[in-house]
């Protein structure tokens, strides 16, 4: 996922973050969390003269934001002075996502498609022209793994997951049109469909077949098969899950042909959701 926001904070604004007149800069709280976003991207950590080119903003700045961070229990410096995210913030964030409750409904799903077809499980939602991952499960055994993250993103229009959720939001070539816009779709591997009339054909096939399909289209060599899931209403998916596979050791086809056991492990729609309290 590419890093796309860009931070113009060249001016230091002072402690009460004011913007400056006809200024956008980053601002009080607007600041720290931009440090703290991106020190996200540094597990092994990152030095201030980096983090500050990252940021765009001032020195004396971000090692404001750095301190309260650190007293926040959100960031660490380790020895050699580089920074990271501290082990309160992830704390905070895994004991949020166990207890989620579409992490805790979802979860042995992935585990008996992981188990039972030795490949990857996942279950993602729609935000705009990506996927998120919400969950994932690998297999027990296999040396080969996917790279996916729990939180991580992708492009609708490449992934299982992505075209079938699409389909609930997107029923003619103009509306797919709109979707698209004017810059063209990310090709990810050459068979990525990055036409609107491509990918609205293949919307169609999706919302005919009721899932999603991903025949290396999103990386060289990885397939995948996605059916909705209804964790929130009987009739509007909340998301999907996937099983997706190496090609060399599950075609396609095979996740095809294996499609009612897959829909018997998910269970009928409605059947995940949370209990009337």
């Amino acid at each position: 996922m590419k890093h796309t926001q860009a931070y113009d904070g060249s001016t230091d604004l002072g402690e009460d973050g004011r913007a400056a007149a006809g200024g956008s800069r980053l601002v009080g709280s607007d600041r720290v969390l931009a440090v703290l976003k991106e020190l996200a991207r540094y597990p092994d950590g990152v030095g201030l003269e980096e983090l500050t080119r990252a940021v765009g903003s001032p020195k004396p700045t971000v090692h404001r934001a750095l301190g309260a961070l650190r007293r926040a229990g959100l960031a660490d410096q380790d020895a050699r002075g580089r920074y990271g995210l501290g082990d309160e913030f992830l704390r905070m964030a895994f004991a949020h996502h166990e207890a989620r409750p579409e992490h805790v409904r979802i979860r042995p799903v992935l585990e008996a498609l992981a188990h039972r077809f030795g490949e990857t499980a996942h279950y993602a939602v729609l935000d705009g022209h990506e996927v998120v991952y919400r969950a994932k499960v690998d297999p027990p055994t296999g040396a080969v793994r996917l790279t996916s993250t729990i939180g991580g993103r992708n492009p609708a229009h490449t992934t299982a997951v992505g075209k079938l959720l699409l389909t609930g939001r997107l029923s003619t070539l103009e509306e797919v049109e709109a979707w698209v816009g004017d810059a063209p779709l990310e090709r990810r591997t050459p068979r990525t469909r990055c036409t609107a009339a491509d990918l609205h054909r293949e919307l169609e096939f999706t919302r005919e077949r009721g899932y999603g399909v991903d025949d290396q289209e999103n990386e060289t060599g990885v397939n995948c098969l996605a059916l909705p899931v209804h964790l929130t209403s009987p009739t509007v998916p909340s998301g999907a899950v996937s099983l997706s596979a190496l090609a060399y050791r599950t075609p396609l086809a095979a996740l095809v042909d294996a499609l009612d056991e897959i829909r018997a492990l998910l269970g009928p729609p409605g059947s995940l959701r949370e209990p009337p309290r």
